[in-house]
């Protein structure tokens, strides 16, 4: 009988002598490691999918093993499952590869230049690995081995390799929000560009000013993020891996929405989306559940579920088990705020959007005046670090008045926040802006409560011209479908944002 008229498929050829490997790992074993990188990590996969752990990660755990399946590259994305179920398992692997890698470069400390650079060069790809994985205090370890070796030779060659190595300690500690550190490692790669500039070579900025654009923009220091977003896109030039492109565009594009320059934003998002289609890796997010309990970047997660918990108290119809979801996203939100100022401060924008989100939760739980002390916070910081006409501090204004008005009958109060919230919006985003229809219909509820309709037929008519204005407007297209059809070059929308900065100065961000 063929084979194709079979119920089941037979196996292939070499999956068969695979499986047949696997079999027998406890006499192949040394055998497995003389393979060639992909057959070898097939072997490995096959440990993986039979469940077999704890030998894979004896095998996972030596360092030479681990180097010679990073090079099967094309199979990057099996060998992060790989490295996460040994994780999950109980096989701590980041930090016995990250610790094993240190021991190497102290070994290697009085090596020749050689030895050195293919040791740095491996920390790259291992450290590159663990970062991209979330396991960035074991990649911050291995990018601290790479640049103490760099520190042992003074050759022009190693002053680059620092200044590389800068650029990936900066970005893992960025990850993991240790912006202070961040700033050491900035100015640390500097010194490095310095002793380049003095022997006549020039390095490259545009990854480390990029890296820079980032913690600054983090911290909430946005002008200062915009002025080094423009020195980083004067060092674009055709020559950079487009990952590092795509990067720097990208932080270009948040400088300037902070900035309120729109269509600069658009065409530099676009580009970096066109660019990144074709070139740029995505990373596996695999560090939610493996952070500890107080770990800034746990903050989003916990701020997330709790506004899931809240919309699902809001629709349920048991008293106690609303209460019960309300006080559980309470906890979480308040964790969240706690953890924003450890990390960044009262006066953060992240933190006044902590500050909103126990305020809209306070409104829910019917407890007003808390409500209003988180909404009158979240203002007053955002006014602050913003200006007094940021979309912002409209989009807060407008939730202030929203308490005023349909729970604490407030109502020239809630009137004059909903009419400086609409004067924003209109002078940010035109007639049109989507966000005018919750201040409209507020002002609606507000005016039928004061028993003012003529002010209810005004504003029924300003809505309905708003719907008729939005009815007008050509549909919003998606904002990547020409991407694929850029007619512009790299260089040429770098040379068109420099012009259009060099004819007039930005907006400033603060007030």
């Amino acid at each position: 009988m063929a084979a194709v008229e079979l119920e089941w498929i037979p196996e292939t050829l070499y999956n068969t002598a695979i499986s047949a490997v696997v079999d027998n790992y406890s006499r192949s074993r040394r055998d497995i490691r003389s393979l060639p990188e992909n057959i070898q990590f097939d072997v490995y996969y096959k440990l993986y999918q039979q469940g077999r752990l704890c030998q894979l990660g004896g095998e996972f755990c030596e360092l030479e093993v681990f180097a010679k399946v990073l090079r099967a590259s094309d199979k990057r994305h099996l060998l992060h499952h790989c490295f996460q179920a040994l994780m999950d398992h109980g096989v701590k692997v980041a930090s016995v590869l990250a610790n094993s890698f240190s021991r190497r470069c102290s070994y290697i400390a009085e090596s020749d230049a050689h030895v050195k650079e293919k040791a740095i060069q491996f920390g790259f790809v291992l450290g590159g690995f663990l970062s991209d994985a979330g396991w960035y205090g074991d990649a911050e370890k291995v990018f601290l081995s790479c640049l103490q070796l760099c520190t042992l030779h003074s050759e022009v060659l190693h002053c680059f390799r620092a200044v590389e190595c800068c650029v990936r300690l900066l970005h893992v500690r960025n990850g993991n929000c240790k912006y202070h550190l961040g700033e050491e490692t900035f100015k640390l790669a500097q010194s490095y560009m310095d002793k380049l500039a003095k022997h006549g070579h020039l390095a490259n900025k545009a990854a480390l000013y990029g890296e820079l654009c980032a913690l600054l923009f983090a911290k909430s220091h946005y002008d200062e993020a915009y002025r080094w977003c423009i020195e980083a896109m004067k060092e674009i030039n055709s020559g950079l891996p487009v990952k590092v492109v795509v990067d720097v565009l990208r932080q270009a594009s948040k400088a300037c929405v902070v900035k309120r320059e729109f269509r600069k934003a658009e065409q530099l998002i676009k580009h970096a989306v066109f660019l990144a289609r074709f070139h740029a890796e995505r990373a596996i997010d695999i560090i939610t559940h493996i952070l500890p309990e107080d770990h800034l970047l746990l903050a989003s997660s916990k701020r997330v579920k709790a506004l899931i918990l809240e919309e699902i108290a809001i629709d349920c119809h048991n008293k106690e088990t609303e209460e019960r979801l309300l006080q559980e996203a309470h906890d979480l939100h308040l964790s969240s705020l706690q953890l924003a100022k450890k990390a960044f401060g009262e006066f953060n924008v992240q933190t006044a959007k902590h500050y909103g989100n126990l305020g809209r939760l306070y409104q829910s739980m019917r407890k007003f005046k808390e409500a209003e002390e988180m909404h009158i916070k979240a203002i007053q910081i955002k006014e602050q670090l913003l200006g007094h006409e940021d979309y912002e501090v409209a989009l807060s204004v407008g939730h202030l008045a929203s308490l005023y008005n349909y729970d604490m009958n407030q109502y020239d109060d809630a009137e004059r926040l909903y009419l400086r919230s609409i004067a924003i919006g209109k002078k940010l985003f035109g007639e049109g802006y989507s966000g005018l229809e919750y201040d409209y219909r507020g002002l609606i509820k507000l005016y039928n409560s004061v028993g003012n309709y003529e002010k209810v037929f005004e504003y029924h008519n300003v809505l309905s011209n708003w719907n008729r204005l939005r009815d007008r407007q050509f549909a919003v297209a998606d904002a990547l479908e020409d991407v694929n059809n850029t007619p512009q070059q790299t260089q040429e929308v770098v040379q068109a944002f420099l012009l259009a900065q060099s004819m007039g100065p930005a907006r400033p961000c603060l007030g």
